[in-house]
């Protein structure tokens, strides 16, 4: 199985536990990006990830690529040229105070990368799936350009196109998402994305998830819609569970009550997971409960990338949740 993702891999810093930034002395480096996060997980589950960028040709951006790396993920495709890594600040939210994040990623490396310096045919040769999220035409022209150029050849090449619409409202406004990515769907097989995020960038509505999903799959084609679904109770205690509609039929996870230790990439979590076991022709209501339960475990572990494996997914997906130390 072969997963090529393309996107911007980051810097993030942060503060110490759950310090403000206006009161931290130093910040906690890691390495981050929803389409790296993603292609990390893939490796740890098993995939051949192929991840596609473009970082500095200095210590910094090697960094970058030495941590891909460290988790199995291939990096011969990430460029290499421009002049910084895109940073950007996390700071924790504990009980009613919500989290924080600062971007610092204008004019970076592969915001700056042209369309031209990728060729897609190589680059998706013999790739099963290929991945992007509405993050990356969000960056700029010449990366939205890059990624038409990458849906045109994958499906030429009869490669799946997953994609999450990721939906920033710092990085651009609602009405220019909607004209970037609509004329995108008609390439995507399976999207990733929840009904405020569909209304927000593609301006669908309906009176219930499934009825929405159906008009999604009728309108765009389609194969698949899941998404998931967050009750934020404070910023320590969420619920939580996922749904996948495929078929005319929707199928939900079981519902969860986690405490979290790191919000950010559950989202890619679940979607690393859901396109595996879609790829490996796992049933539809074993995929939304394996991929649940890897964004459950996601928030458990400090960082972006989700550092558990498949049979600890696989654990808590059948039903133990206790958390009891594994001897």
């Amino acid at each position: 199985m072969k997963v090529v993702t393309f996107g911007e891999i980051m810097m993030r810093l942060m503060p110490p536990g759950y310090d403000r930034f206006c009161q931290t002395t130093s910040f906690n480096a890691t390495y981050a990006g929803a389409e790296a996060n993603v292609a990390v997980s893939l490796a740890l589950l098993g995939a051949e990830a192929e991840f596609v960028s473009k970082v500095p040709c200095h210590e910094i951006g090697q960094n970058a690529v030495n941590e891909l790396r460290r988790w199995g993920v291939g990096v011969k495709y990430v460029l290499r040229g421009g002049d910084r890594l895109g940073v950007y600040y996390a700071e924790n939210g504990a009980s009613q105070r919500p989290g924080k994040i600062i971007y610092d990623r204008a004019n970076s490396a592969f915001a700056l990368s042209t369309p031209d310096e990728y060729d897609w045919n190589a680059l998706l040769s013999g790739a099963d799936a290929f991945f992007f999220t509405g993050i990356d035409p969000a960056l700029g022209e010449n990366v939205s350009r890059a990624c038409v150029d990458a849906l045109g050849t994958a499906k030429k090449l009869g490669v799946k196109v997953f994609c999450d619409l990721n939906y920033r409202s710092k990085l651009w406004s609602k009405e220019r998402a909607r004209e970037v990515m609509t004329p995108m769907m008609k390439y995507v097989d399976v999207l990733l994305s929840n009904p405020p995020q569909i209304s927000d960038v593609l301006g669908e509505r309906a009176e219930s998830d499934e009825k929405l999903f159906g008009l999604l799959c009728d309108k765009y084609g389609f194969e698949a819609v899941a998404f998931t679904g967050r009750d934020s109770k404070s910023a320590s205690v969420n619920g939580y569970y996922g749904r996948l509609y495929t078929g005319g039929k929707t199928y939900s996870s079981r519902y969860y009550e986690i405490n979290i230790v790191d919000r950010i990439g559950g989202g890619d979590a679940f979607s690393a997971a859901l396109i595996y076991e879609m790829l490996s022709g796992v049933p539809a209501g074993e995929c939304v409960e394996f991929a649940t339960a890897a964004a459950v475990l996601c928030h458990s572990v400090t960082g972006d990338f989700n550092l558990v494996s498949k049979d600890e997914i696989g654990l808590l997906a059948t039903g133990d949740g206790s958390g009891r130390v594994i001897r």
